[in-house]
């Protein structure tokens, strides 16, 4: 049995014997459901059936739990409820609703199991049933990893269904017609005398029932909206400027603020000097907050402005200086005490490249790089004595609550948070250290609501960037084909940092070290894959599609080199070794999207990669020209399988969206460090893609998956391998590190 088989066989047996345990386990609390929360407060005469819906006498209000950061959930979430509601989008107002354990994500945790996807073996699917069990009892309400559809599709379906059927039993109680005969369309009850009774005017009756759990969900053949291109609901509030942020909220008496901390992360303060600062117009106050100092100002750029007129003394970085130190370490830990997993060891990888030679002996890089989002972190806090109240956009409310109130010594439950929309978070926002320290300027000034803005600055100042990362790659090929692959990828643990932040230590392997990578869905006669733990240096995060976006491009590229090597072609040698039917078609896909093999002109060449992460096989194929001044980046094609599409538009945004996002970086960004602090300080020192550069990019979604999927973050991993590998087939020059502008100009 491989390595994989022997780890996967322990996970379940601790597993097994935890729900055996029964009562330490908890199964009957995982079978339990939590307390609707929508009935405290709830209004005479209003019904709610579920955590989901609530109608009153002059509305229906749809609650969407996971935040928008612009991947358009709010909307999907709203249009799953809707779909089996029977009601249009316009007929609703949405919500995300309070925190509470009650709206857990049911798909995440799923995703965390040491199996691929496409394993749906009895140990595989009880892994992921007790870790889905232990989500449920840490009431995880999480939004992040491309879960959002997922966790949404069935409950938010059966949420709908729930408060549909019961509307017909409250139609039939004041109509007096059998609920067999009722049918519902456009918010109402339609009654067989072809009048009707709006779910509003049924709302009081309806509070008097128990929910109608006997529910059967529509076949896809009978969807109104799912399915369908729709328009989203918040397009029209951000195309008129009229949508509120986090960073919008206006609180009647707010004060505002910025912090200036230590910029070499987690490093303390000596001391300051901010005698010119306080006399500065607008200045109110200045305090010190958690390695550093807080301006509390009566507007946000006079805070920024008195900020920058403060001297301070930091303490040293607790990390190396330099960052050709990082880079060091990073090269130091392909040893057997830094062994973190073998994730794969098939065939004997050693015997094969002794019988046929070492066809690859090469090193790839990725570095750090800061997640960037438009709206600068913002939160607005008001502490009292008896509640803390809290607006800001979030991704992890209950989590913020916990921390909030650690603060101010509350408890988590009198911290009322409003979740706002969010101006772009690619993991950023999944962070609590701009809240805290909002928390942390309020406790002082209780009674008075805190508005609290960094500075473009300071968020690149104190971003837990992507993790670093560095791969080591070699192989063997006979006849034509790939016969054997050897991958080594050294990177510190985002799961440790990032968790570690909140007081949590996650024992066991790191999976993203190796995401990408070990989980790829190819059989080779010989494979190894190790994974190796750096120890912790500039503390990180997750950043958009997390391991993945540096496991596929060390492992895609790899692949192609080797394909190389055989004198095979790219896409055919993939098809070949790919062991996923659904991945099969991805990339069958692809290359009649792209007419892959048609002849191209002179100094034009394409790249193709494929990298399954979220459970989402996804292939790019990128076409580019090399021009006397440099690299032109011509069309993008992209396949992805989600199992089934919800909004043919928004997904194709998505897409678009997340190849931008994944070639901006590829070619431009970078965060490194000097003297412990990071050298970029704003966007112009970490370019994304400017539009002149921006390709035609062409997207498919299959639906051949068994399980519906995320697509916010799989876009993502395949761009850089994919450009990587059109610059070798156009130029003949192989990168192997990123950013690309480090080795190649683009145009």
């Amino acid at each position: 049995m491989g390595t994989v088989g022997k780890i996967a066989r322990r996970s379940f047996l601790l597993g097994a014997a935890a729900v055996v345990g029964g009562v330490a386990f908890g199964v009957y609390r995982v079978k339990t459901p939590y307390e609707n929360p929508l009935k405290e407060g709830l209004a005479d005469g209003a019904a709610t059936f579920n955590p989901w819906v609530i109608i009153d006498s002059e509305k229906v209000t749809l609650i969407g739990p996971h935040g928008d950061k612009g991947q358009g959930i709010a909307h999907v979430q709203a249009a799953l409820i809707a779909e089996e509601l029977d009601i249009e989008l316009d007929q609703v107002e949405t919500s995300f609703g309070k925190p509470d354990k009650a709206y857990w994500n049911r798909a995440l945790s799923a995703d965390g199991v040491p199996f691929q996807s496409g394993d749906t073996s009895f140990v595989a699917e009880s892994a992921r049933t007790v870790m889905s069990g232990f989500a449920k009892l840490l009431g995880l309400q999480i939004t992040g990893g491309s879960s959002g559809v997922p966790d949404s599709y069935v409950k938010l379906r059966e949420a709908g269904a729930i408060a549909r059927e019961t509307l017909k039993l409250a139609a039939s109680n004041v109509g007096g017609v059998p609920v067999a005969q009722l049918k519902t369309a456009n918010g109402a009850v339609q009654l067989p005398d072809g009048s009707a009774l709006k779910y509003t005017e049924l709302a009081a009756e309806a509070a008097k029932l128990e929910p109608v759990m006997d529910i059967k969900l529509r076949d896809p053949s009978e969807w109104r909206l799912l399915g369908k291109p729709m328009q989203r609901l918040d397009i029209l509030a951000k195309s008129t400027g009229t949508l509120e942020y986090g960073i919008d909220v206006e609180v009647e008496g707010a004060v505002h603020a910025t912090v200036v901390c230590n910029p070499r992360k987690g490093g303390g303060l000596k001391s300051y000097d901010a005698s010119a600062a306080k006399e500065m117009r607008g200045v109110q106050k200045i305090v010190e907050v958690t390695g550093g100092v807080a301006v509390v100002a009566d507007n946000t750029w006079r805070a920024i402005q008195a900020a920058q007129a403060i001297d301070f003394d930091w303490y040293e970085a607790p990390y190396p200086a330099r960052q050709d130190d990082h880079w060091h370490m990073v090269a130091e830990s392909f040893s057997g005490d830094r062994l973190d997993k073998v994730w794969r060891d098939e065939g004997d990888v050693y015997e094969a490249k002794k019988a046929h030679g070492k066809a690859l002996d090469v090193e790839y890089r990725v570095p750090y790089v800061a997640h960037q989002p438009l709206e600068p972190l913002n939160a607005t806090v008001l502490v009292e004595d008896d509640k803390v109240t809290v607006w800001t956009g979030h991704q992890v409310q209950i989590m913020l609550q916990q921390q909030v109130a650690a603060i101010t010594g509350h408890e988590p439950a009198q911290v009322d948070l409003t979740n706002c929309y969010m101006g772009g978070s690619f993991g950023h926002r999944l962070e609590l250290e701009h809240v805290k320290m909002a928390a942390e300027i309020a406790n002082k000034m209780r009674g008075t609501p805190v508005k609290l803005t960094y500075s473009r600055e300071e968020d690149f100042a104190h971003d837990f960037t992507r993790h670093i990362g560095m791969a080591r790659a070699s192989g063997a090929v006979k006849n034509g084909q790939v016969v054997a692959a050897d991958l080594q990828i050294a990177m510190p643990s985002v799961v440790a940092s990032q968790m570690g932040r909140l007081g949590m230590s996650i024992p066991g392997p790191d999976t993203q070290i190796a995401a990408g990578a070990w989980d790829a869905p190819y059989s080779f006669d010989n494979y190894r894959m190790r994974a190796y733990r750096v120890p912790e240096l500039a503390p990180t995060s997750s950043w958009r599609s997390v391991g993945a976006s540096a496991g596929g491009f060390f492992f895609d590229c790899m692949l192609d080199e080797l394909i190389h090597e055989a004198g095979a072609d790219p896409l055919k040698e993939r098809i070949r070794l790919i062991n996923n039917p659904v991945a099969r078609k991805v990339l069958e896909t692809v290359g009649e999207m792209s007419n892959w093999g048609s002849p191209l002109a002179e100094g034009k060449g394409r790249g193709v990669a494929f990298v399954e992460s979220f459970g989402v096989p996804t292939a790019e194929v990128i076409e580019v020209t090399n021009t006397e001044d440099g690299i032109t980046i011509d069309k993008v094609w992209v396949a992805a399988d989600v199992g089934r599409v919800l909004d043919p538009v928004n997904f194709e945004n998505l897409v678009q969206g997340g190849v931008v996002f994944a070639l901006g970086h590829a070619i431009n960004s970078e965060i490194t460090y000097d003297d412990g602090m990071v050298e970029q300080a704003n966007y112009w020192d970490a370019e994304g893609m400017r539009m002149y550069q921006c390709p035609e990019i062409f997207v498919k979604g299959l639906e051949n998956g068994e399980k519906i999927r995320g697509v916010g973050e799989p876009p993502v991993p395949p761009a850089a391998p994919a450009l990587a590998n059109a610059i070798f087939a156009a130029t003949g020059q192989r990168i192997r590190e990123l950013p690309l502008y480090h080795h190649i100009d683009f145009v």
